[in-house]
């Protein structure tokens, strides 16, 4: 787990600076920019995450960006602080960002993304100028998104092969995204609460019968030894995995009137640095074994698409999600593949 989420943050915090040293950009004002910076690392100060981060703010110094970091070991107490006003930036996941900006937040909505090429096509679409308002909520901005994989279903047991076999069986969810909860229990499933740092291992130990995660975790989290000579994976995501940079708009307007500008630079850079992300994925899925992957049946495939539709449904109607986001989400799905049902209909 350790070495997933330090990749995870690395990759995050990295992508946040190092469009500051990028050559093809244009020097900096000469008014400095200072941030304070919340970096979850679950290891604290003597994490790779926090020792990464810590090479990159003094490397961005030159660029009149001073940057301080305050590292967290937990998830949660990070978000709360930036929230404070202890950060004026912060690195954490989409799914933990919704209560920042319920638009992005919304990108990691179940059965949302599809596929990869969808994924990319959304990323590329969230840098047009015409969607910057929709970054932003109250004092918060999004600068950027970074890919994380698709979050497959992993089972300790084969013969749970179909949404009917779900039923009765324990699944870890994050206790704090209502989400997955909604989904255990149309499932007839019952949710477990867990968080990030646990859910491995209460598969791997036998307390949970189903997880759902992306292929990034599968080593560091060992989850081969859950998964055993019994178990499999659905090769047929749920959802995609997101990780998201926030900062405090309103605060660092006061120190620089050229935010906006810097932001924007951001963003167009944020397609080439999400390649690391990219390869990342794909070499992580290529190391799964393939004995563990299996195919759905086209029927329970379509069955999964139609619960993961009438869950989003009810998920926007109640203000889980956010509706132009789902409206977005179609809109690419549509556009990458034409003949979808859903595209003649009019319900997202």
């Amino acid at each position: 787990m350790r070495t997933m989420i330090n990749r995870m943050l690395c990759l995050v915090y990295a992508f946040s600076l190092s469009c500051c040293v990028h050559a093809d950009e244009p020097a900096p004002l000469p008014q400095p920019l200072k941030l304070r910076f919340c970096i979850f690392d679950p290891i604290g100060e003597q994490g790779d995450a926090f020792a990464n981060a810590q090479d990159l703010a003094l490397a961005a110094r030159r660029f009149n960006i001073i940057t301080t970091l305050k590292v967290y070991t937990d998830e949660g107490v990070a978000a709360e602080d930036f929230k404070a006003g202890q950060c004026d930036g912060v690195a954490l996941t989409t799914l933990r960002a919704r209560q920042f900006n319920a638009f992005i937040g919304s990108i990691d909505s179940i059965g949302g993304v599809p596929s990869y090429d969808d994924l990319r096509l959304l990323l590329s679409t969230l840098t047009q100028p015409k969607l910057a308002p929709y970054m932003r909520q109250g004092p918060y901005e999004v600068i950027g998104v970074v890919p994380l994989g698709a979050a497959y279903v992993f089972v300790r047991d084969r013969r749970i092969n179909s949404i009917e076999k779900a039923a009765g069986k324990k699944i870890a969810v994050l206790d704090w995204d209502k989400s997955q909860a909604f989904m255990v229990q149309q499932l007839g499933a019952q949710p477990v609460a867990s968080d990030i740092t646990n859910f491995g291992g209460k598969f791997n130990n036998g307390q949970v019968d189903i997880i759902v995660a992306p292929a990034v975790t599968y080593r560091p989290l060992e989850l081969y030894r859950g998964l055993g000579d019994r178990g499999a994976i659905y090769h047929f995501p749920l959802m995609m995995i997101t990780a998201s940079i926030i900062i405090n708009r309103e605060r660092l307007l006061q120190q620089v009137p050229d935010l906006d500008q810097r932001i924007d630079a951001l963003r167009a850079y944020a397609l080439n640095e999400n390649e690391r992300a990219w390869k990342l994925i794909a070499r992580s899925e290529k190391n799964i074994d393939p004995k563990y992957w299996m195919t759905l049946t086209p029927q329970d495939q379509q069955k999964y698409t139609q619960m993961m539709k009438v869950a989003r449904l009810q998920l926007t109607q109640n203000g889980h999600y956010n509706a132009k986001m789902m409206h977005l989400l179609k809109l690419v799905r549509c556009k990458e593949e034409p003949g979808r049902s859903e595209c003649a209909e009019h319900d997202e």
